[in-house]
Formats: C-alpha cells, structure tokens, sequence
C-alpha cells in the first residue's frame, strides 16, 4: 500500500493522533524526551508572530511512520534573509531523533511535498542523534539538494551506571569531591532531591530561574529562563513532562534557599542532565560535582542505566561528566540547501566558507604563533556533498 502523506498545523489541537505519535515515537530508536509531545507543544505555544508551524505525518495505513514539525522562517546570512526551516524544538531541544521509519524512495517523496508546500532555502535539522552502525534516512536527502552538509554537532559525555559506582571514584576527581563535600559541609548547605509533579512544578521552576538570573547564565543571557518566550516554553514543557514523571531536580540548599541546582529528565532509565548554575557568590563550593555525584547516587537507589550530558560544546566542553564518561553518542547537524535561487546563493556561500575558514584559522594560529593549531585547524568535521550524485555513506 502507498504511503499517505497529511500536512497538519498544530499538535495541540485534540484532533491530533497523540496516540499513533507516541506509538511511532517508541518505535524509533534514540527517541528522547525532547520527542515527547508534551516538549513539543510548550515549543509550538513558544512560537514567535514571524514563524509558521507545519507537520507533515506519513501513514502506513493506521500506523503512523513519519512525523516531522518544521518551523519556517526568516534567517540573515551576510545580512541577507533567507527563508529556513529547522526542527520544532530548536535551539532548547537538546538531542532529537527523527520520527521517521519511512524507506528510501518514500523519504525522497517527503522531500518533494517539503519543497512543495514550504519553499525554502535551507533546510537544517539540529542534534540528532542517530543509533550507531544503521544508515540514517537523511541520506536520501543529500543527493537532492543543490548542496547538503552533515556536521558534527557535539560528542555527548555518558556514563553507564554500574556496581563500582558504590565505590568513591578514582584520581583527581575524588580529591575535587571531597574538597567540595568539606565546603558544603563547613557551610551548612544540604543536598536535596525533588521529583516534582505538575502542580509543585512551577514553584520549582522559579527557585531555579531565581539562582540563573543571577549567575553567569543570566549575566550573558544564555540561559534557559533568558526570555519570556523561554521561560513559557520551559514552565510548558517542564509542566507537562513532570505530569508524566520525567523530571529530576538536585539541589543544593542554605538556610532553605536554593544556590546550586541540576535540572534533568528522565525516561526508560537515561537520565539527561539539561540544565544547572549557581549562585556566583558560592562557585567556591564546588557544588556541580557533588550534584552530578548525586545524580549517579540516585541512579544506584532507583536502578537508572545512564547518566547523559545532554549537549556539550563540540570543543573545549567543561561538562564535569567528561570526568566520569564510560562512553560518548554524537549529535549531528543536517543541512539541505534547495534549488531555488536563494539556496543555490547560500549553498555557494557555504563551499566558498569552507574553503576561506581554514585559511583564515592558519593565519590567525600563525600570527599567534601556534604552528600546531595552524595545522589541526585544517581538517573540517563535516561531511558534505556539493554537486547532484550518490549521497555519502554516514561514518561508521
């Protein structure tokens, strides 16, 4: 039977087939609670008056096999506008996967309907992760594109959860801890887990947006709370997703104030750590590391399989899980650039980039006088094809 396709313009509305998604979405492997409906909704009602929502759903009969919100609107590159769709979710969802089971020659149907009902000229697709050794369905895409380019987004820290856990752990990281559980200890403060529900959800929220408001996060406005339309998405999301049991809080409490929080959430045992800060006045404490052990300790008491970062800086990441990884999952960006004018403009403007950026970063190593970096700043992590032709194998 032919694949039907179907454009929706809203997963909120209660004709939406919620159930047939959250089948879909269990089937498909690395599903994250960032696929979850109740985070993809707070990101639809999150929505700004220039962006425009549209799902295109693929059916195998009852069975829904594809599921795919693209957000459109206007981006600036080179102080150009240029219409871009990305994911619904971007940029706070941290790691995605694609709710697609769809073959070869039905994701390339997709592709046709996309360019059809929202003409563009990139499409780009952001922290997807995808199950090791298996052939990604974006692939069929790249070879339709005027140019395409599949980029390393981040290698995610993880850590598998395990007897020797029960044990202090090893080296530098040990000697960190314990300094830190002295400080806490001299001070005063305690450490508390909280497993909110929907209704004790906001008042946690706001003793977490309090202590980031004022931390550095707040300072430079890279915070999760920095914006009103953040702050509705995540009083959303989190609101919804702690109706279902999925969110974990550790905090670190004084005189029963919150000064240092980790915000994760957890689902089928992977316990992503999204979100933490600090009072500035107590960074001294250390207090990261004992929350991040807390985690790990939690996850000995309630039988959890992993702990995960659930981003990363792609260089030079100080996520204190590095110190504690059994493993790493990487996250890929996917970008597609259409035939129309405009992406044909920007595809150009991107070969022309990665042809000028590793001058200019070997110039600029060598005016700093590190021949070393003049030299790593040569290879590009990316994989990308820029003509029509067979697509690129994924690495393995």
């Amino acid at each position: 039977m032919a694949m039907r396709f179907e454009w929706r313009t809203s997963l909120c509305t209660a004709d939406f087939p919620a159930t047939a998604y959250e089948a879909l979405r269990l089937r498909v492997t690395d599903h994250t609670p960032f696929n979850n409906l109740g985070w993809m909704c707070a990101a639809e009602q999150a929505l700004g008056e220039d962006q425009r929502l549209q799902i295109l759903l693929g059916w195998d009969a009852e069975a829904l096999r594809l599921c795919l919100p693209l957000v459109s609107s206007r981006e600036r590159f080179a102080g150009l506008p240029f219409r871009v769709l990305h994911h619904l979710g971007y940029p706070l969802a941290d790691r995605l996967a694609l709710l697609s089971l769809l073959g070869g020659e039905d994701m390339r149907a997709a592709l046709v309907l996309i360019r059809q009902r929202l003409p563009h000229a990139l499409l780009q697709l952001n922290e997807l992760s995808e199950p090791a050794g298996e052939e990604s369905a974006l692939t069929e895409w790249m070879a339709r594109s005027s140019t395409a380019e599949r980029r390393l987004s981040c290698r995610v820290p993880v850590h598998l959860i395990s007897e020797t856990d029960h044990q202090e752990v090893c080296g530098d990281p040990r000697y960190k801890l314990r300094r830190a559980r002295k400080r806490i200890a001299a001070c005063g403060a305690q450490v508390r887990r909280i497993t909110p529900d929907a209704l004790s959800m906001p008042t946690v929220l706001q003793a977490l947006q309090e202590v980031e408001s004022v931390s550095w996060k707040g300072d430079e406005g890279v915070g999760i709370f920095a914006t009103e339309r953040s702050r509705q998405w995540m009083a959303s999301a989190f609101t919804a997703l702690a109706a279902q049991g999925l969110v974990r809080v550790v905090t670190l409490e004084l005189d029963d104030r919150c000064i240092s929080y980790r915000l994760g959430l957890l689902e089928q045992g992977r316990l992503y750590d999204y979100n933490l800060a600090f009072l500035p006045q107590h960074a001294d404490l250390g207090s990261g590391r004992v929350l991040l052990e807390e985690w790990i300790r939690w996850g000995l008491d309630e039988q959890w399989r992993w702990i995960d970062a659930s981003r990363v800086s792609l260089d030079n990441s100080s996520h204190q899980l590095h110190e504690r990884m059994t493993g790493q999952i990487e996250q890929w960006r996917w970008s597609f650039y259409s035939w129309r004018p405009s992406g044909l403009l920007l595809g150009l403007g991107l070969r022309l980039w990665h042809y000028v950026k590793p001058v200019l970063q070997k110039r600029r190593a060598q005016r700093a006088g590190n021949p070393a970096a003049a030299h790593t700043s040569e290879t590009q992590p990316a994989t990308s094809s820029t003509t029509p032709g067979p697509a690129p194998r994924r690495a393995s």
